[in-house]
């Protein structure tokens, strides 16, 4: 009986000893994946760029249409309201239509000194080659009036300087003729000059632009051309 209860107890004493040695299992490391080491959200993908349409062109218009839309615009032109102008040459508006006696909305601009509305005009295509019914370009009657800076306009577009119309007048034989050879004469004369105008071009009288200034007492015009010739 005593050996019975001494060979219990050394093997439950053999249990205990094992227990105690093997110990609780260490926990694992677990590797972090790329997903989970960084917070940092994902950049969003990029957009394609938004294309904006061109605007659509004007409708066409049927010949009557036209030829309503070109008489606003004269009429606009000749009440020099650019901003009615600039809307009616959009709508499809002809600069270079003409009315019953031969005005172009560019033509009448030009004569009258509408610069604004001559602008719009040249760059909406205008002819600058365009005659009136005298037969003269924008840029005659232009220098006639004294409208300087038309005529810088004018020049500048490209009207020819030399052109003579039916009465047989040039731009500068017209700003010499028909006004008072005043300071603004005298700044038309100086700019028909410096673009090639040439002064010998005589009238159907057979005068030279130098002729007809001192025949008429314009005695700085007259001085001005002498020393361009």
């Amino acid at each position: 009986m005593r050996r019975f209860r001494t060979a219990v107890m050394l093997a439950a004493a053999g249990l205990l000893l094992s227990a105690c040695g093997s110990g609780a299992p260490e926990p694992q490391a677990v590797e972090s994946s790329p997903a989970t080491a960084s917070n940092s959200p994902r950049p969003a993908p990029e957009q394609p760029p938004v294309e904006v349409p061109a605007p659509a062109p004007p409708p066409a218009l049927s010949a009557t249409e036209q030829e309503q839309l070109d008489r606003e615009l004269i009429a606009a032109a000749k009440a020099n309201n650019a901003p009615l102008v600039a809307g009616l040459i959009g709508r499809g508006g002809n600069v270079n239509a003409r009315d019953a006696i031969q005005d172009s909305a560019y033509l009448f601009a030009g004569a009258e000194g509408f610069n604004e509305v001559l602008r719009l005009t040249l760059a909406a295509g205008a002819d600058v080659a365009s005659t009136n019914r005298y037969g003269g370009t924008a840029l005659i009657p232009a220098s006639e009036h004294g409208h300087v800076e038309t005529v810088q306009i004018l020049i500048a577009a490209g009207v020819p300087v030399n052109h003579v119309n039916n009465l047989g007048w040039t731009a500068m034989q017209e700003a010499i003729l028909l006004n008072n050879g005043g300071p603004r004469q005298l700044e038309v004369v100086r700019l028909l000059l410096e673009a090639g105008a040439d002064p010998d071009i005589r009238d159907p009288e057979g005068r030279t632009a130098l002729q007809n200034s001192e025949r008429l007492g314009f005695a700085e015009i007259a001085a001005l051309i002498r020393s361009r010739s």
